[in-house]
This record gives C-alpha cells, sequence and structure tokens, in this order.
C-alpha cells in the first residue's frame, strides 16, 4: 500500500485528502540548494544582508548560512575586494524559475548587467549546486560550472554542506583541497 491510499483511507473528508495529496506532492518536489552571494561595491555587508532576506522571502528556507568571507576578484582585475556569503536553501522552484527569482533580486537591490561577463558589482547571486542535480541550458548549469575553480565559493559552500559533486564525483571539499593557494580568502564571520 502506497502513501497516497493510506491518506486516502486515513482522510474522512475529500477536501482533506485533497489538501495532504497536494502537500505530499510539494513536499517530494523540496530540493535543496547552495546559492552564493557576493558584492564588491557599497555597503557589501548591507547589500549580502539584503539579498538573504528577498531570498529567503521569495525563494525558499533558507537552512543555514556560511560565514562571510572577503575574497579578491576573480576573471578580473579591480581594486576592490568581494564579500561572499553561501546560503543553503530549500525550496519547490525548478532551476529556471529559481534562476528567474534570483535574477529580480539582484535588479532590485541594483545589480546592473553589462556585457562583460565579470565585473565589480553591487550583488552577485549564484546558484553553486544541490545535492544531486545536474541541468545544463542556455541561462544555467548546475553545478556552477566554475564551481571547481573558485575557492571563493567552494570555502563557504563547505561549511555548509558535505556533498558530492554530481558529475566529477569527487567532495567539494577535496575539490577546494585541490586548488592552488593563490586564491585568498579571509573569513570575516564565524
Amino acid at each position: 500500500m502506497n502513501l497516497l491510499s493510506i491518506v486516502n483511507q486515513a482522510c474522512n473528508s475529500a477536501q482533506k485528502r485533497k489538501e495532504v495529496q497536494l502537500y505530499l506532492r510539494q513536499m517530494s518536489s523540496i530540493t535543496q540548494y547552495v546559492l552564493l552571494t557576493g558584492s564588491d561595491l557599497g555597503n557589501r555587508e548591507s547589500n549580502l544582508s539584503l539579498a538573504l532576506e528577498l531570498i529567503s522571502a521569495r525563494v525558499g528556507k533558507v537552512l543555514k548560512t556560511s560565514s562571510i568571507i572577503e575574497s579578491e576578484p576573480w576573471g578580473f582585475n579591480s581594486n576592490t575586494r568581494f564579500l561572499n556569503q553561501a546560503i543553503l536553501i530549500e525550496t519547490s522552484l525548478g532551476p529556471k524559475t529559481l534562476l528567474d527569482e534570483i535574477l529580480e533580486i539582484e535588479r532590485e537591490i541594483g545589480r546592473i548587467r553589462t556585457q562583460e561577463q565579470w565585473t565589480s558589482r553591487i550583488i552577485d547571486v549564484d546558484i553553486l549546486c544541490s545535492e544531486s542535480t545536474i541541468f545544463n541550458s542556455e541561462r544555467l548549469s548546475i553545478p556552477h560550472k566554475w564551481l571547481h575553480e573558485r575557492k571563493f565559493a567552494l570555502e563557504p559552500l563547505n561549511q555548509l554542506v558535505d556533498w558530492i559533486h554530481p558529475s566529477l564525483n569527487i567532495s567539494y571539499a577535496q575539490l577546494e583541497v585541490n586548488l592552488s593557494t593563490s586564491s585568498k580568502v579571509l573569513s570575516l564571520t564565524d
């Protein structure tokens, strides 16, 4: 006997059965993701805090956050350093809808996208990974396509989860160890 059969027998009203069935379907589509927020313009800590607040309100339940770290820019030169924080969430949103919500949050905080791929920004929110999701489209790759090369992303991610990269079949912790020490990060909060 499956769970839905048990629910049908246990619930004495059709409305109650529908509510429980909807809840069970929603629970079965809940996915955990690790996001990474970053900022190197304006009040960086406030930018990260506002992003966390909006993610919690509109994307899903925030389960844990990493410490905030400070890192050098990646992929470009700048006089400013980034603050980064990883966020473990659970959400019923699929990858495309999750990305759309994140892009809207970035826009609301003040991010202006340009043709330059890597540049200073008031806020950046990346979908780093999910425990087992592999997703690739023109707009989005999960796990993030450069995650294995970014110490500033792996270090806070590893504070939250002990997951295996589903494509590389190696732990994110080992990927962090494998990176050269040329990428310096400083922990600002615990």
